[in-house]
């Protein structure tokens, strides 16, 4: 899980670059698995679904790293305790374990949504044109086109959806009851 940590951004970003592309890794293994033909290779590439692979990728550790020390503290005790008095495996995860984690859950979200609200490399390198996020869009506006003007407007708007969002969060798990471990 802490491999991807070792290595630059921009590798992991370029190795799904030459992963996705049409001539790639995966479209050769497919045609070589008769799953597509060779004139019908997938477009993974430069469109948003490249993006959220290459970003599900890149932000899984830190989804992960939060909701497994705190999975880590629950005692299995608990949940022989469940099972003992008549609950199903189910069950016992559904009432016992789950509710337990929910705030390693709340810290990994919301960990993984700060960081992609400003991700700017990935979508710029894997999404092409099609692909990309508000953030590259406020940057193409501030040093390209100049119309600051327009990227002032999409940096409020990404602002009152971060605070929106925010505000959804605090209600449904609560700020207090994040937890790293």
């Amino acid at each position: 899980m802490l491999l991807p940590f070792w290595t630059s951004l921009l590798v992991r970003t370029s190795a799904w670059k030459v992963l996705l592309q049409q001539q790639g890794v995966i479209n050769d293994i497919l045609v070589w698995l008769g799953l597509v033909g060779d004139g019908d290779r997938l477009v993974m590439i430069n469109n948003q679904f490249g993006t959220i692979v290459a970003m599900t990728h890149i932000l899984l550790p830190f989804m992960i790293l939060p909701l497994y020390s705190v999975m880590k503290t629950i005692p299995p005790s608990y949940v022989r305790a469940a099972k003992s008095l008549g609950a199903t495996n189910w069950t016992a995860f559904w009432r016992v374990y789950f509710p337990q984690s929910v705030p390693g859950i709340g810290a990994g979200s919301i960990l993984v949504f700060i960081l992609s609200i400003g991700y700017y490399i990935t979508p710029e390198l894997v999404g092409g044109t099609t692909g990309t996020f508000i953030s590259n869009r406020i940057a193409y506006h501030i040093s390209s086109s100049l119309n600051w003007g327009l990227a002032a407007a999409l940096g409020t708007i990404l602002l009152a959806v971060v605070l929106l969002l925010y505000w959804v969060y605090d209600r449904i798990v609560g700020i207090d009851n994040v937890s790293l471990g």
